[in-house]
């Protein structure tokens, strides 16, 4: 209550109401936290919940919630994000080469709709810099050093022709890999041009085999293991494709999903601004979110790290229901803050005892 009724106020004033800059001093708030181990441990005691022990694709994750991709692309508050009750962080999404990303505006506030609609194109320091980032961090791929596993989330860079997505990709992978718990493959973001389109059996299968296959190369007794994140526009037929090209590439696990293009459920009252043009996340993405874990999870034995329409602990509880193995959550975090994270937590502590 205290966040949604007096910190959140304050934030969405600031900046005469420009949620993108809102978004980076937040981040750079949480950096300067993560330098202080009396603030980290003030903060964790703050949020502290039970927290369940999971593990998904060989890694054991301190409790079932994690970060979602787009939050913090470039690692920024990386050292402070477990105490604030998460049990993984996706990071990026980053390409091989630093860009700017979208025009701004590109980051759209729907507070009745408890929603945002996002165009920020993939705006990263690129994979380079991550890398770096991580190395003075101390942050090795399986050492925990910031307290929790770290996924890195790779996408491509938008000078990069679909034809050559194959190379780009494997560009930031090389350079990940030593660093991530595990590296998500993005074919899903709908603000660069063409990215989708690698969800096509033919384009995403050349992709994921050679991701799978650099990853043996790295490290042959025990690969990283590459997930793939997908979209929550495609028809049952484009699940069942994306499945058989992921069961047969050794892809590790799924990542369901992304933000749509679709605007159902959004208020009438925020209809005009959810026109914009970008990908639309929070409440109103929901059940269909819900409905694609449940699908894939019902059609295979890959786990799936459900993320899309979290805004409650209910629907937490509920895309652990439909077969989701972990959870991320972004939109409802901005509207909930930590407490959302920690009830989470303690309820799915709660339901895992009984």
């Amino acid at each position: 209550m205290g966040y949604q009724r007096l910190l959140r106020p304050v934030l969405f004033g600031s900046y005469g109401g420009d949620a993108e800059r809102v978004h980076e001093a937040t981040l750079a708030a949480l950096e300067r936290l993560g330098e202080s181990r009396t603030a980290l441990r003030a903060l964790a005691a703050l949020t502290a919940a039970p927290r369940p022990i999971v593990t998904v694709a060989g890694i054991e994750f301190p409790g079932v919630v994690g970060l979602a991709a787009g939050l913090d692309k470039n690692g920024v508050g990386l050292k402070a994000w477990s105490s604030l009750g998460f049990s993984h962080a996706e990071l990026g999404t980053v390409t091989a080469s630093a860009q700017p990303g979208n025009e701004q505006p590109r980051l759209f506030r729907l507070p009745h709709s408890r929603a945002l609609v996002n165009r920020m194109g993939f705006n990263n320091s690129g994979a380079r810099a991550l890398a770096e980032r991580l190395e003075r961090a101390g942050v090795r791929r399986g050492n925990g050093a910031v307290g929790m596993p770290v996924g890195v989330s790779i996408g491509l860079t938008r000078t990069t022709p679909v034809a050559k997505a194959t190379s780009d990709y494997l560009t930031s992978f090389r350079l990940l890999a030593p660093y991530a718990d595990y590296v998500a493959v993005n074919v899903s973001s709908p603000n660069t041009a063409g990215l989708r389109s690698l969800q096509d059996r033919a384009a995403l299968h050349e992709l994921v085999v050679e991701m799978v296959a650099q990853a043996r190369r790295l490290s042959p007794v025990s690969p990283v293991p590459v997930l793939v994140k997908i979209a929550p526009d495609l028809s049952e037929a484009a699940l069942d494709e994306v499945l058989e090209v992921c069961l047969d590439s050794a892809v590790a696990g799924l990542i369901a999903t992304n933000t749509t293009l679709a605007r159902d459920g959004v208020s009438p009252d925020e209809a005009a601004r959810a026109r914009e043009t970008g990908g639309l996340s929070g409440a109103p993405l929901t059940q269909r979110a819900r409905d694609v874990v449940g699908y894939l999870a019902s059609a295979s034995d890959l786990p799936v790290i459900g993320v899309g329409g979290i805004v409650t602990a209910d629907d937490a509880l509920a895309m652990l229901d439909a077969g989701a193995r972990l959870l991320q959550v972004y939109t409802g975090f901005i509207y909930s803050g930590p407490a959302l994270v920690s009830e989470i937590n303690r309820r799915t502590a709660a339901r895992r005892i009984r």
